[in-house]
């Protein structure tokens, strides 16, 4: 439905202003909530990033320390964003 649409007919008196009301603040709720999971995505990612630079920067024995090699450090490091 068009915007001036939904004016024009609230105008008429065929549908309620309250209706409208509720579905732009429904509307707004959802596009909020998105909002705050790709907000939240972004920042795992981000993490993720960070750990994966983190074992770049670590030395042989640190690496060795945790179980890891250089080479799991690099595989790790040169895994995709969304992996």
């Amino acid at each position: 439905m068009r915007p001036d649409h939904s004016i024009a007919q609230r105008l008429a008196g065929h549908v309620p202003a309250r209706a409208t009301t509720l579905r732009t603040t429904t509307m707004l709720q959802s596009l909020h909530a998105r909002c705050l999971a790709a907000a939240r995505w972004v920042g795992r990612q981000m993490e993720r990033r960070r750990s994966r630079l983190a074992l770049l920067e670590m030395t042989e024995e640190q690496l060795k320390d945790i179980g890891l090699s250089r080479g799991d450090a690099y595989c790790e490091f040169s895994r995709r964003l969304w992996d």
